[in-house]
C-alpha cells in the first residue's frame, strides 16, 4: 500500500479507529523500536487495533500495539509483542498534547504506521470517543454518499 502523492508506504492501518473515534487533530511521531521490531513492521506484522498512547513523565508512550516477533530471528533476540514503546515528538507538540489530553474525553489513538525516507513513523490522532448514535449517523452518511456516487457513475 503506497501513497505515491506523499512518498510514503503504509505498513499498518487502524481503520476501526475512525469508526470508534472522532479525530480532532493528527500528529506525526517517530517510534523507538528494537531491530527485530523494525523487521517485523516492514514485513507488515503490526496490529494497531487495540493501541492507544498515554502521557507519562512528560513523554508519550504507545501501549497495546502488537508487533509480531520476527520469524527468522533467534528467540533470545526477539521482543515482547505488546511491549510499551516510546513515541518521539518535539517538546512543543508534547506540551500541546498534554494540555489537550487532560481535557475530558480526549484520547490519543494510533491511526497508521508507515515508512518515510527509511524512517518508521506513526500517525497519532487526538480523538474523542463517538457515541452509538454518532456511529450510526456516520455510517448512514457514508452509505448515502456511496449511493449518490453509484447513481452518478451509472448515469454517465
Amino acid at each position: 500500500m503506497a501513497d505515491s502523492d506523499n512518498g510514503y508506504k503504509i505498513l499498518s492501518d487502524n481503520r476501526q479507529a475512525r469508526h470508534q473515534y472522532e479525530v480532532l487533530e493528527t500528529f506525526e511521531a517517530g517510534i523507538e523500536l528494537k531491530g527485530t521490531e523494525v523487521k517485523s513492521i516492514r514485513a507488515g506484522k503490526a496490529n494497531l487495533r487495540d493501541g492507544f498512547a498515554q502521557v507519562r513523565d512528560s513523554e508519550i508512550w504507545l501501549h497495546n500495539v502488537h508487533i509480531s516477533p520476527h520469524s527468522t530471528t533467534i528467540q533470545q533476540y526477539n521482543h515482547d509483542p505488546r511491549r510499551t514503546r516510546k513515541l518521539l515528538l518535539h517538546k512543543g507538540e508534547i506540551r500541546k498534547l498534554i494540555g489537550k489530553v487532560e481535557q475530558k474525553g480526549l484520547t490519543l489513538v494510533p491511526l497508521k504506521i508507515y515508512v518515510v525516507r527509511g524512517w518508521i513513523k506513526v500517525t497519532l490522532a487526538l480523538a474523542k470517543g463517538k457515541k452509538l448514535h454518532d456511529k450510526r449517523d456516520s455510517l448512514k452518511r457514508k452509505q448515502e454518499k456511496r449511493e449518490v456516487e453509484r447513481a452518478l457513475k451509472s448515469r454517465y
